[in-house]
């Protein structure tokens, strides 16, 4: 374990706190500090602060560094579709089914057992449960996730997603015929009060944006591709749902009668893109839509004719 001290000078007062130590730490992003202060890593003349705390003149910072944890979830011999790996970063088309990593409950046959088995490098920042683990889709989503394995990669790749830098872009299908071809929803997202399994449109909540355009009509139900401009959990499946087309298949925010059987949503990640990490260079990855995906939309296209 390692602390370091600070004694704010008159210069840096007024100076957000997650800022002031991003500057300070220059290998570490300013998502990263602010995950220090959220554990409570960061003291202020002995008290927590908040990450927007402005610093005051004379202000004692107290950081501490924790031992990244032993990994203690196991390694399984789980076949993974790997769309790209180097020394940095590793591509994968997650499954639909496939939990992206262990929770309470659940520690088993997740993406991080796959790539625990495959790659024994990945990221210690988000700790023994999600390491290498940048950004999340639901488990019955489909598509394509960066893992990092390391922890630059893991504060670059970061930092792209915080500033809404890297490119994702979704294909969906959902109930009813939109008739504008393109739009855009911009409503606040936060956890349901009710319904903790659920997020809700919530006026002061985060702020979330996506962009939709129409693909395909068909009777009674369109494919759609979303932008992402932000990333908030079911982020999509929400928005949709609060314009009145909500996604099929979708057990949370969906029709309570579905016409199709099918093991979740109809949601895929189809293309991520990012500035490498180390390379300094745009890489962009597209995965086909899955195959129970492609069946239904050909059974609609034949519904047409």
């Amino acid at each position: 374990m390692e602390n370091d001290v600070f004694i704010i000078e008159e210069k840096d007062q007024g100076t957000r706190i997650d800022k002031y130590l991003a500057q300070v730490f220059v290998d570490k992003s300013r998502s990263f500090i602010q995950g220090l202060i959220e554990k409570e890593s960061v003291k202020v003349n002995d008290k927590i602060p908040k990450s927007n705390y402005k610093l005051k003149a004379f202000d004692k910072i107290e950081v501490e560094f924790k031992e990244p944890e032993i990994l203690k979830i196991d390694a399984e011999n789980i076949p993974i579709d790997i769309l790209y790996e180097d020394k940095d970063v590793i591509v994968v088309n997650k499954a639909q089914g496939m939990v992206v990593h262990p929770a309470p409950g659940n520690y088993n046959g997740t993406l991080v057992n796959a790539l625990l088995f495959h790659c024994k490098d990945l990221s210690s920042i988000n700790g023994v449960i999600r390491p290498g683990i940048v950004h999340r889709i639901d488990k019955d989503t489909s598509g394509v996730l960066v893992i990092a394995k390391n922890d630059e990669a893991h504060n670059k790749l970061s930092e792209q997603l915080k500033d809404h830098s890297m490119k994702r872009e979704y294909c969906a299908l959902v109930e009813g015929r939109l008739k504008n071809e393109k739009g855009t929803i911009n409503k606040s997202l936060a956890r349901n009060k009710r319904d903790r399994l659920k997020i809700g449109i919530v006026e002061g909540g985060k702020r979330a944006v996506t962009h939709y355009e129409v693909i395909e009509r068909y009777n009674g139900y369109t494919l759609i591709k979303c932008i992402l401009e932000t990333g908030r959990t079911h982020q999509i499946r929400v928005h949709m749902a609060s314009i009145g087309f909500p996604l099929v298949g979708d057990p949370l925010y969906g029709f309570k009668k579905q016409r199709f059987k099918l093991n979740g949503q109809m949601l895929h990640a189809k293309t991520l893109g990012f500035i490498h990490p180390t390379q300094n260079t745009y890489v962009e990855f597209t995965t086909e839509l899955p195959e129970y995906f492609k069946v239904l939309i050909d059974k609609l296209r034949n519904e047409l004719k």
